[in-house]
């Protein structure tokens, strides 16, 4: 008997309601005549009852598989689950939600920052290490608040890895590391609730 070998896809998007082929949600090792055929076999029809998440465990895959092909010995690699994302056609974004998203985050930045530097003093720190280097009283010593506001920037530009959509290296941002622990958390969350095999009632 030929051992097929799966790796189910963790996460994988649809645009449309369409029906759900093995290749869409697992990679397949087997002979090439066979593969092509496994590869084409229909798992799921995805209809508006679904909303925008389906999952289909591997339980389900290799039963339907091992009816279909009993001569073959299917094991499973990898997630063991498949998560299904239906996306609805997106709209276009308007130029004005955007600006006014953006004005929106720069004030409250601004302001953050504006606070921050008021709570510690970051005026007062300024003029005393204007007094201590030139032993001179200013009350706004431009020469040092102005490179350090430059620098301020760039420093946040440099943490976080970005310019627009260019990436200064290959090292992930904090923030992007966030968002994917928030969406780890996110898929393991859906693949048991959403799992018609499990008992979603059932406690944790």
């Amino acid at each position: 008997m030929e051992i097929v070998y799966l790796r189910m896809k963790k996460s994988i998007a649809v645009e449309k309601l369409q029906y759900v082929k093995l290749k869409h949600i697992a990679y397949t090792s087997a002979q090439t005549e066979i593969k092509k055929q496994l590869e084409e076999t229909l798992i799921y029809r995805i209809t508006q009852k679904d909303n925008n998440i389906v999952i289909i465990d591997s339980f389900i895959i290799i039963d339907h598989l091992t009816k279909l092909w009993p001569n073959l010995e299917f094991q499973v690699m990898g997630p063991e689950q498949s998560i299904i994302r239906v996306e609805k056609h997106k709209k276009k974004t308007s130029v004005l939600v955007v600006s006014f998203v953006w004005l929106l985050l720069f004030i409250g930045t601004a302001m953050t920052i504006m606070n921050f530097h008021y709570d510690v003093s970051m005026q007062a720190v300024q003029q005393k290490l204007h007094y201590l280097l030139t032993g001179e009283r200013n009350e706004y010593p431009l020469w040092i608040q102005i490179p350090y506001s430059v620098g301020l920037g760039l420093g946040m530009l440099l943490y976080f890895n970005h310019w627009f959509k260019k990436r200064f290296n290959e090292e992930p941002s904090p923030l992007e590391i966030e968002i994917y622990n928030y969406q780890q958390d996110l898929d393991r969350y859906v693949s048991y609730h959403e799992n018609k095999l499990n008992d979603n009632h059932a406690p944790d």
